[in-house]
């Protein structure tokens, strides 16, 4: 008989989640913690609904039922009455475990105390919640194994690892990644993370070199295996090691649709100082090349240039790169590609080359403003039209839910020039969608000599100042960024070039009553040119979809770059869609299905 059978189970109803959590952690033959985390006992009551529930309007509620409890010197008492409140509100865990967090209760003390007692005794997730939430402010040493053994229960576990995160960041990353086992590279790292077996956590992150685990996990994987303290522990010269470090770095950097996790990582600007100090001992081949020169991308215009260097080091790493990068040996990388993906990476390194290291200081007492396009990844159609000030990225600062839009919406419409007239410009998009979490605007004005950005709207952190430009610099930079095509490959040159010709020649859509098109290049393979565009019939028939008329949405992947110039390609385009209808050569793809049936149009699969 097994230990799962010879141990009745506790009674759920009135044993304490942690007291049962240590039980069910307990009877585990091999001690694992499932991905999701242990069953919350049966019996527990379950997760209101939220429908109709919208922030704004529960942060108040939650406020005005738990701030008074908080002040309550009696822990018990209050823990008491926390849990009959929680039940009376009928909230969705996460929205009252959100709202806790942001409570400053009068009396901290007392409300620290009322959060251990509900971590120690609490009998429901949503009372045990609330105590975590609390923690995440007030939490100390003494809270650390509470949280971990409660953190392994089903919708517990993300409360438990933002407490966790201040007071014992590794201890937070591992119960992040047992939430993620179902991504298996993750699995060995965690495992060999919880036994404090640094040898085995070395191993554990070589692995995923061949089976690279999601970037958002990068900085629960660095901080669960101690990276900072593994590069201590090994020599310098273990260049697995510190390739294994600069990727991981790398993906914290990346701003998508969250802040980027590099902030977030406590010892990042040690990490990078310790690898970078012995980046000479990689050896020289491309996939080194293209990760040192991603390095020096994020350092230079990449939320990684924000992490507070002391003075002059962030350059000093940066002229450190350069040297090496300039050498010999690495020169040889650059200039002998391969073929196939080799040759797209080379490519890639050819390209971006001198873009980090290149400097231009400010003349005069305005700070000075410049532009860099970078395209982020070989491997990917990311460009991002990056806002340095002072030889400081602008936009990481102020906006953390997307990055920088692309050239395209900025350098090849003009939207950046300063006019006469004020202008509003987005800069900065959240990658699900504006209406969803927002954008970042400024406003575009010229005063006599200077250009004035101001009237910022939607900045994710505090209301940024406005900014001042020498006009006759900023006008010679706009100018520089609108010519400088350098960062483009010859499927987004031939895009860019389509997108023009069509917004010349505005009757190449309308003829066939296309409403919208978008040239641009597939975003797993930007080898290939992709084009876009939807369809609306003229007489609005079809039947309404989410309001309006209905559509049809088409791809059209233009034939593999056989070496013709982009021009070529890209006038052999727009002959066609002065030709012919491109519905017949696209791809039908999305809309209305009786639409497309009652134009003949078959739904393809290809």
């Amino acid at each position: 008989m097994s230990a799962r059978d010879e141990r009745e189970p506790l009674a759920p109803r009135t044993t304490p989640l942690y007291d049962y959590a240590l039980f069910r952690h307990g009877i585990e033959p091999d001690g694992q913690v499932p991905s999701e985390g242990y069953p919350l006992p049966d019996g527990s009551p379950p997760e209101p609904s939220g429908k109709g529930l919208t922030w704004k309007i529960t942060h108040p509620v939650v406020a005005a039922a738990l701030l008074p409890l908080l002040a309550d010197p009696d822990p018990v008492r209050a823990a008491e009455a926390v849990h009959r409140r929680a039940a009376d509100l009928l909230m969705p865990h996460r929205i009252l475990h959100g709202h806790a967090a942001r409570l400053f209760p009068p009396d901290e003390d007392a409300a620290r105390r009322t959060a251990r007692q509900l971590l120690r005794t609490g009998t429901t997730a949503a009372a045990v919640g609330v105590g975590m939430a609390l923690l995440i402010r007030l939490g100390e040493a003494e809270d650390v194994p509470y949280l971990k053994a409660l953190g392994m229960l089903r919708g517990l576990g993300s409360p438990a690892a933002s407490a966790l995160d201040r007071l014992d960041r590794q201890a937070a990353a591992l119960l992040v990644l047992s939430g993620r086992t179902s991504c298996e590279p993750l699995e060995p790292l965690r495992a060999a993370a919880a036994t404090g077996d640094a040898g085995a956590v070395r191993t554990a992150l070589l692995t995923l070199e061949q089976e690279p685990p999601p970037a958002s996990s990068a900085r629960r994987i660095a901080e669960a295996a101690d990276l900072h303290g593994l590069l201590h522990a090994h020599p310098e010269d273990d260049a697995e090691l510190l390739a294994v470090a600069l990727r991981l770095l790398h993906s914290m950097s990346r701003q998508l649709d969250h802040r980027a996790d590099v902030f977030d990582y406590g010892p990042a600007a040690a990490v990078y100082e310790r690898v970078l100090a012995a980046a000479d001992r990689l050896p020289p081949t491309l996939a080194h090349h293209t990760l040192l020169l991603s390095t020096a991308l994020d350092l230079h215009s990449g939320p990684a240039a924000l992490l507070g260097w002391g003075p002059g080091r962030r350059e000093a790493l940066l002229d450190g790169l350069d040297r090496l990068l300039a050498g010999l040996p690495w020169a040889a990388v650059r200039a002998d590609g391969g073929e196939g993906a080799e040759a797209v990476r080379a490519d890639w390194v050819r390209r971006n080359a001198r873009l980090p290291f290149a400097r231009t200081a400010a003349v005069g007492p305005l700070p000075h403003w410049e532009v860099a396009v970078v395209h982020t990844d070989a491997a990917t159609s990311a460009v991002e039209t990056r806002i340095l000030v002072d030889g400081l990225p602008l936009l990481p600062a102020l906006f953390e839910v997307g990055p920088c839009v692309r050239p395209e919406l900025l350098l090849d419409n003009g939207r950046l020039r300063a006019g006469p007239r004020p202008r509003e410009v987005r800069l900065a998009s959240a990658y699900c969608a504006e209406r969803c979490c927002g954008a970042l605007y400024v406003t575009i004005r010229r005063e006599g000599t200077e250009v004035v950005w101001d009237g910022w709207r939607g900045a994710t952190a505090s209301q940024p100042p406005a900014y001042r430009f020498d006009a006759a610099a900023y006008d010679a930079e706009v100018e520089r960024a609108e010519r400088d095509h350098s960062w483009s490959w010859p499927a987004r040159s031939t895009a860019r070039l389509i997108s023009t010709g069509l917004w010349e020649r505005p009757d190449l859509l309308s003829r066939w009553d296309i409403e919208r098109c978008w040239a641009l290049t597939d975003w797993h393979d930007p080898q290939r040119t992709l084009i876009q565009f939807s369809f609306v019939p003229p007489d609005g028939d079809g039947g309404p979809r989410e309001g309006g008329p209905a559509r049809l949405f088409f791809e059209w992947y233009l034939p593999d770059d056989d070496g013709s110039p982009p021009q070529d390609r890209a006038a052999a385009v727009l002959e066609q869609f002065a030709g012919s209808d491109p519905k017949g050569i696209a791809r039908l793809h999305e809309g209305s299905r009786a639409l497309a049936e009652s134009l003949g149009l078959n739904w393809r699969t290809d």
